[in-house]
């Protein structure tokens, strides 16, 4: 996965390469936001689709660690939040203005990581060759 630590788009794609949505996440000081502990943050990401309705997720990724799933917001329906971060994070999704903002609470020097912000729907492509036996 692509370090995302600073301004750039993530684009998804079809099998067709066919430009569903895309999310961009904004931040601050060339990709780096700084905050004292125990303030409140907010990572802002903006998304958008073609598609009526909109699933969006974050994710938490320490160093050298695969991203772990933080919460899902929908357009339609109601997302989720694990577990260990239901007390300290939180995020609203807004159809109108196409965001979904991250708040975290009372930050932590834990909370020190890379954050991304996923936009389904993705479709993943699988190959397989079919062999025809004589």
């Amino acid at each position: 996965m692509k370090n995302l630590n600073h301004k750039e788009k993530q684009k998804l794609y079809s099998k067709k390469k066919t430009l569903l949505g895309n999310t961009q996440c904004k931040h601050m000081n060339n990709g780096q936001m700084t905050a004292n502990e125990a303030a409140q943050v907010t990572l802002l990401c903006n998304y958008s689709t073609s598609f009526p309705s909109a699933y969006l997720f974050w994710y938490k990724q320490l160093p050298n660690r695969s991203p772990t799933f933080i919460l899902s917001e929908f357009t339609v329906g109601k997302g989720t939040t694990e577990d260990e971060f239901k007390e300290r994070f939180s995020a609203t999704l807004d159809s109108t203005s196409r965001t979904v903002p991250l708040m975290i609470e009372d930050v932590r020097v834990s909370d020190s990581a890379v954050y991304y912000c996923a936009l389904q729907p993705t479709v993943t492509e699988t190959h397989s060759t079919l062999i025809q036996k004589h």
